[in-house]
């Protein structure tokens, strides 16, 4: 009924929408379409039966790296890049519940040992050291690659778990083009996604809009509440666990993203995009908490610009690049409650104020087809200011916090020979400045061989030495900060084989076994300090994380015009504090440390055939510690969600039609200890593509398929 209720509404919200941003694209389209989207003739040929033979990548050489498929990209475009992660990788997403913080961690490391780049632009914060992936919409990314391991010192030192790459392409269809989603879901929820774009001879130009709200209030059961009943004689006679919703969890997130592209005569390309995101969140109460929510809210608003240029000069044996780049954070936590006073007032205000400048340096040349080399270097200043209000007794109001200047400086080096067909070696050198302190040389040797008789078949191994600085509010935050804290040095080895190929001309076949064993010592956790209360960073002595992953799966067809594809990944990780007892009740050593599943899987499924797609999607998480003594844990997670898509041709355009299920089997979680997240829930989308720019002879872009 609600999804009826939604369809009838969709009229008023659809259609002014797409009236006043499409039909003046429309009139200049047909303006320019002499010159920006002219016809062009179709020919047909038969050709005999040829086979294509292609060189392995000598940039790549022996990095492990996974690029997200774009079919999960697609298929995910109204969901957020940590909800793709975790339903497409074996990494491991946190999330504090829905529209909460969610991090990402690679092989047991912690999120702050995860390098996040965006357009090149490093945009982990230099406080906390991590990215909250919540707040990135994957309709806001054509590219999304990991690298683990050591494979990550290409892209940023410090990366001791991996590194998340994540990038924007220029439109690739000629003329205008235009895609909007509106979705509407359960607990109040509302999308609406928006991207115009123009491609012509030297000038692409894109915006996309996003704009999501929701009451996010529902229901599950309290089992930390248990409700006792009593007889007259106030003997206990039963006993229940009561029903509540998810409260204080509502949110609004508003984000935008121009992006121009010019090219030159000379081959040369400049590049301008900005991305902005106005976010205000609730941030839900515990289900232990016993706070009235109509006079107690805790609440975030962020507002972050992130700005980058860049010039690039691709030829034939060399690439030149530069960019600069700029980001700006206003981030303000409150708690609010209701005194004799009888409004709300604030209790806690913390502000943070970050800016980040940066620029960059890159290159690459290759020299025949044995060697590759490539080097860049990074400067980045920031300037952050930490302020924390805090109401004590009575009126009283102390401000506490901090405002640093740390300015950053990377310098890269790479080189990669094939001095045979079959074999590739490489090196990567790294060396990094934070403050006033140089790290020794980050470095990564790799080795890979394809043997010839075994077609499709590549071995790969590496040895990595890295090394990351504390964050700012480890070494800085008020109170429990700690200035003596050591960097975290590291050491990681990986050995996988890996297998591609395609049978038949159509079925595709890949599946890959990765080992690895990683060292990390001075391993920086927060601890309870003195008073108790107080939290502070220290250094454990040494931490071993080891396992192995395996990645596999095929596309193939079935009959006619039906195709299945199905992607699925295990990963066995132990991450072990060895480190030394911090006093004689220190029972964490020897156990793995906390919120580190040890066992995680997922699985993709796609049955298509001809405008209809059925999608699967699993996701697993075995129980996760909470306690550093191995004492108290959150339960497994398994979760199924299930898809159905029709695309349906009109005259005046594509109409895409989605209805999705998540939790299908409404499983009972948590991601983190008392934080309750949603059962059984819903979403249905429309997407609407105008036909203009098919109208010219062009078919529309990737993203300008609704999902």
């Amino acid at each position: 009924m609600a999804i009826f209720v939604g369809c009838m509404n969709l009229r008023k919200v659809i259609f002014p929408v797409l009236a006043a941003a499409i039909m003046p694209a429309v009139s200049i389209a047909q303006n320019v379409a002499q010159d920006s989207v002219r016809p062009s003739p179709t020919w047909r040929f038969e050709i005999n039966q040829v086979s294509v033979v292609a060189r392995r990548v000598l940039a790549q050489t022996g990095r492990q790296r996974t690029t997200i498929d774009s079919m999960a990209m697609r298929e995910n475009i109204t969901r957020s890049m940590a909800d793709v992660l975790a339903e497409s990788t074996g990494i491991f997403v946190k999330s504090y519940g829905r529209a909460t913080l969610s991090t990402v961690s690679f092989r047991g490391t912690g999120a702050s040992h995860t390098q996040v780049t965006w357009n090149g632009l490093r945009i982990n914060s230099p406080m906390l050291g991590q990215v909250d992936f919540s707040m990135i919409p994957s309709y806001f990314v054509d590219q999304a690659m990991l690298y683990h391991g050591g494979s990550s010192v290409g892209v940023a030192g410090g990366g001791l778990g991996g590194a998340v790459v994540l990038n924007t392409r220029p439109p690739n269809e000629r003329g205008f083009g235009a895609a909007y989603i509106q979705g509407i879901g359960s607990f109040g929820t509302w999308d609406e996604f928006l991207r115009l774009s123009f491609g012509g001879s030297k000038v692409r130009a894109s915006l996309r809009v996003s704009h999501g709200a929701s009451r996010n209030d529902f229901s599950y059961t309290n089992y930390n509440k248990e409700i006792f009943v009593y007889d007259d004689e106030n003997k206990i006679i039963d006993s229940y666990y009561p029903r509540e919703r998810n409260r204080n969890g509502g949110f609004r997130d508003f984000q935008i993203m121009p992006e121009v592209y010019i090219y030159t005569h000379g081959g040369d390309r400049l590049s301008f995009v900005c991305w902005y995101t106005d976010s205000d969140r609730g941030i839900p109460f515990l289900n232990t908490d016993y706070k009235d929510a109509t006079v107690h809210r805790f609440g975030q608003h962020e507002r972050t610009t992130r700005a980058t240029t860049a010039w690039d000069r691709m030829r034939n044996n060399h690439r030149l690049s530069a960019r600069v780049g700029y980001i700006y954070t206003d981030f303000d936590y409150a708690y609010e409650t209701e005194p004799e006073s009888g409004r709300l007032e604030r209790m806690i205000d913390s502000r943070n104020f970050l800016n980040t400048f940066m620029g960059m340096v890159s290159g690459e040349h290759f020299l025949g087809k044995r060697w590759h080399f490539s080097a860049n270097i990074a400067a980045n200043q920031h300037i952050a200011d930490c302020r924390d209000r805090v109401v004590r007794i009575g009126t009283e109001r102390r401000t506490i916090g901090y405002r640093e200047l740390r300015f950053d400086f990377s310098a890269f080096a790479s080189a990669r020979w094939r001095p045979v067909e079959e074999v590739g070696l490489a090196v990567e050198l790294r060396e990094e400045l934070y403050g006033d302190q140089w790290s020794p040389v980050i470095g990564t040797f790799f080795a890979e061989w394809t043997p010839k008789n075994l077609k499709g078949l590549i071995y790969k191994a590496s040895v990595t030495r890295n090394y990351r600085f504390p964050t700012l509010n480890d070494r800085y935050f008020m109170p429990g900060g700690n200035p003596d804290l050591r960097p975290e040095r590291g050491v990681t080895y990986d050995v996988s084989m890996a297998y591609r190929n395609i049978l038949d001309g159509n079925v595709r076949l890949r599946g890959e076994l990765i080992v690895f064993d990683s060292w990390i010592n001075d391993w920086i956790v927060w601890m309870p300090g003195f008073p108790p209360e107080v939290w502070s960073p220290v250094n454990i002595r040494q931490v071993h994380s080891f396992g192995y992953e395996l990645k596999g799966g095929f596309n193939a067809p079935l009959w006619g015009r039906t195709r299945l594809a199905l992607d699925a990944g295990y990963a066995f990780t132990r991450a072990i504090n060895r480190g030394d007892p911090h006093s004689p009740a220190d029972a964490s050593v020897g156990k793995q440390l906390p919120y580190m599943p040890v066992h995680s899987a997922n699985v993709t499924g796609r049955l298509m055939h001809h405008r209809w797609t059925l999608g699967y999607r699993f996701a697993h998480y075995s129980r996760r510690f909470t306690s550093t003594d191995n004492s108290d844990w959150v339960g497994a997670y398994y979760m199924s969600d299930i898809s159905v898509e029709h695309t349906i041709d009109t005259g005046m355009g594509r109409i895409s039609l989605k209805l999705s299920v998540n939790n299908i089997f409404d499983e009972e979680y948590e991601m983190v200890i008392s934080r309750p997240m949603p059962g059984r829930n819903f979403g249905f989308f429309i997407g609407i593509i105008p036909d203009f720019a098919r109208a010219h002879g062009f078919q529309p872009a990737e993203h300008t398929r609704a999902f």
